[in-house]
């Protein structure tokens, strides 16, 4: 079978490791803020907990592409706001803005993470959320970051991800300031996802290539190092053949507003619409032959496909 992703497997020696005080996590925290370009950071439990956290008791609407995950909708139903959406097709495998109050915004790249990227798309005062969801560039069995040049929004972070509790550094001290959340990174996630920081560069410079060959036998352009997504007509009918030649093929993602949990409205979003029943994502990872990339090209070529834009 050709996977769609590649997941590292690991053998962990856990006796080392602690629970809310590993230095691991507070080591992998900066690494990773370092890298982005921020000064500060808060591991996460998942990055859908971080947007929770984010918009908690905000009490407004936030509008989002209709093609995206629905923990995401969960996310900003339960921290008691509303959920809108637009038709944007575009941003799947990328960062977009989740949402912008004026004085900072929100953007979640839990797709996406490249070097000094908070620098490139952020002010100061901004938050910038990432993923370590199995299957993202850095990876853990779950996990996510909150990053900010903001330490006063990072600090807070910090306490409600830790049961509303502040800790002493490197002590069982505690003080309770606020009702808080069991959300905060632990260290067998923290371990894991730090590992595969590690091969970070070498994973992309081998998804460079794989995607420029993909590019450039597709005539397409795409640039995410997290899915390589096209269109086929008679979807049904393609996965059925994939199957048949063992190549598994991933849907991201249908499209939200048709579902009345999320949105009771009946409302038009065309490119939304044609994405949900059209959209594909193929093999697209680092342990790839090319003798499996060539099979993956071959059966999109002889069933034929587009790029709904």
């Amino acid at each position: 079978m050709i996977r769609l992703f590649n997941i590292n497997d690991y053998v962990i020696d856990t006796a080392h490791l602690s629970g809310l005080h590993d230095e691991i996590v507070d080591e992998f925290e900066q690494k990773i803020a370092d890298f982005v370009g921020a000064k500060y950071a808060c591991g996460v439990s998942s990055a859908t907990n971080a947007i929770f956290l984010a918009l908690l008791n905000k009490n407004i609407t936030v509008e989002v592409p209709s093609i995206i995950p629905p923990v995401v909708c969960n996310a900003i139903l339960t921290s008691s706001n509303k959920v809108a959406f637009r038709d944007d097709v575009a941003w799947v495998g990328d960062s977009y803005t989740l949402h912008d109050f004026g004085d900072y915004k929100i953007v979640d790249s839990a797709q996406k993470i490249v070097e000094n990227q908070y620098k490139l798309e952020c002010n100061p005062q901004d938050l910038m959320i990432f993923s370590f969801y199995p299957t993202k560039p850095i990876g853990s069995f779950d996990g996510g970051l909150i990053v900010s040049d903001d330490k006063e929004k990072i600090d807070w972070f910090k306490i409600l991800t830790k049961n509303g509790m502040e800790f002493y550094h490197q002590s069982w001290r505690r003080k309770a300031v606020v009702p808080g959340f069991k959300m905060y990174l632990n260290a067998i996630q923290a371990y894991i996802a730090n590992e595969n920081y590690k091969k970070l560069p070498e994973k992309y410079e081998i998804l460079s290539r794989i995607r420029n060959k993909y590019n450039a036998e597709l005539g397409l352009n795409n640039m995410s190092f997290h899915l390589y997504r096209l269109n086929v007509e008679n979807r049904k009918e393609f996965l059925e053949k994939a199957k048949e030649k063992e190549i598994e093929i991933g849907i991201h993602y249908s499209a939200i507003h048709r579902d009345p949990i999320y949105c009771e409205d009946d409302i038009r979003l065309e490119k939304s619409e044609i994405e949900s029943e059209t959209t594909i994502s193929i093999p697209f990872n680092e342990k790839m032959s090319y003798e499996e990339i060539d099979k993956v090209i071959r059966l999109i070529n002889e069933h034929g496909h587009f790029k709904n834009t």
